[in-house]
């Protein structure tokens, strides 16, 4: 049955590469071509960007609320390019941070196939804008969204609709002119009565000048926030406000609605300048050529390591060997496997832990294998030296494997980005090996373990040249 898994598992990974899946293969590769390795822009190419967040006027309790709100607003301005699988992360680059730190904090961008650096910066060098937009009239919004339709069912018909009206491009809202210069800021809070979330806006003089003259105008009426040209949120204007302090309420009020509103916030405060300055450090291009030739050497270099592990241990070990190569290969499915599902961001750094992890399961494997011939030596039938081998290799190995685990913890927690790729890989690695090792490992052995060791037993369970 662990073969059988083993193999399932393989075929997964097989199936879900899209590379793999053309018309000649049977449908269920369409089901999980999603989970394709995710690769690194050194395996990969595109850009990677590196920007420094000035932090220094942002008190320290809200200094991480505003870099994730940054994220999400470089996030969504990367995808309305169409960058496929983008990657953006913050980075603090030190552990602790004091009120006129400016270069705490680092914003990461990998742009995959995006090896233009100018469009790249350009793409997300500039200041998130918020926009406040009104209903057009009436009659023009019906235009637009009749003309829409017509346009639709000619499509969907097969029809030729013949020039399309240009009423139907424009978007049913129009500028007023309020835009997140006006903005102050936005905070969360909790109606006293109902203790549902609200989003609390607060503009400046002129902000607030404007912002009563257009509600009082649409009364009953949609006033559309816009973040980067998409709507955000779509409220219903109930009465004129003045003072400058509105409230958005009502749309907040499902199982995550408290988490909702509180990224309504951010990305309001986004567009309300959170941070004082986003400044780029340095820019890297790795072209899809030199990605796909450091690809290709990694791949090489893994089998051919991997054949030669694999004929040491049966030259060497014989049938436990046989049954390590069988593990191992297990072992590496299941590996490869987690990294699709987690999913996890293939870098060079990144296969370099993966490969450092099957060196841990192989050095499980020895030192099981040569408790066991201690054991053999003693005189004990083949099943009970495997039986107490892996219960006296387990110590050691426990220890081992706890210990790089805490190393890869620490890798991970403190390195920077691309530290932390050798770390997930290499974690995950080490903690699958201790179940290839004591589970997998150990029950091939015991089903293949036979009698005494004497005869052709005991030269399979040899070792060496003995």
């Amino acid at each position: 049955s662990l073969l059988l898994v083993g193999l399932g598992i393989g075929y997964f990974n097989y199936a879900s590469e899209p590379a793999l899946s053309d018309d000649s293969k049977i449908a269920v590769a369409s089901l999980v071509s999603k989970f394709s390795f995710k690769l690194g822009l050194d395996l990969s190419g595109g850009t990677h960007l590196v920007y420094s967040a000035d932090v220094s006027s942002i008190p320290l309790s809200e200094r991480d609320g505003s870099m994730e709100s940054l994220r999400d607003v470089i996030e969504r301005r990367v995808n309305l390019f169409g960058v496929s699988e983008p990657v953006v992360q913050i980075e603090r680059v030190g552990i602790f941070a004091n009120e006129d730190d400016k270069d705490t904090y680092r914003l990461i961008v990998e742009l995959p196939g995006v090896t233009d650096t100018d469009k790249a910066i350009a793409m997300i060098g500039e200041t998130p804008i918020i926009e406040f937009k009104k209903e057009r009239p009436e009659e023009e919004v019906q235009a637009i969204l009749e003309g829409r339709q017509k346009l639709r069912e000619a499509i969907m018909e097969g029809r030729d609709a013949g020039e399309p009206d240009p009423i139907i491009f424009q978007d049913i809202y129009e500028p007023t002119g309020l835009t997140g210069r006006f903005l102050e800021r936005a905070t969360l809070e909790f109606d006293s009565t109902t203790r549902e979330p609200v989003v609390s806006l607060q503009f400046n003089k002129e902000g607030a000048e404007l912002f009563a003259r257009i509600t009082k105008e649409n009364i009953g009426k949609i006033l559309a926030i816009y973040l980067d040209g998409a709507p955000i949120s779509e409220p219903v204007i109930q009465q004129e406000i003045t003072g400058g302090q509105a409230v958005i309420s009502g749309g907040f009020t499902g199982k995550n609605g408290a988490e909702e509103a509180k990224i309504l916030v951010g990305r309001l405060n986004s567009g309300a300048l959170p941070i004082d300055e986003l400044k780029l450090l340095s820019t890297q291009t790795i072209g899809p050529s030199l990605g796909e030739e450091a690809r290709g050497d990694g791949v090489n270099a893994g089998l051919l390591g991997l054949a030669l592990v694999a004929l040491f241990l049966i030259a060497w070990y014989r049938l436990p060997g046989l049954v390590a190569v069988l593990s191992l290969g297990i072992y590496i499915m299941i590996v490869l496997a987690l990294f699709k599902l987690i999913p996890v961001t293939l870098t060079a750094a990144g296969v370099a832990g993966f490969v450092l992890s099957i060196g841990m399961a192989v050095d499980a494997n020895i030192l099981i294998f040569e408790r066991m011939k201690e054991e053999l030596r003693g005189g004990r039938n083949i099943p009970d030296a495997i039986r107490e081998g892996f219960s006296r290799a387990w110590l050691s190995i426990r220890d081992g494997n706890t210990s790089s685990i805490i190393t890869a913890v620490i890798l991970f927690w403190f390195g920077s980005s691309l530290i932390e790729g050798f770390a997930l890989t290499f974690g995950l690695g080490v903690l699958v090996s201790m179940f290839s090792a004591i589970v997998i490992t150990r029950t091939f052995l015991l089903v293949v373990a036979r009698g005494e060791n004497k005869g052709i037993a005991r030269f399979l369970f040899g070792t060496g040249i003995k």
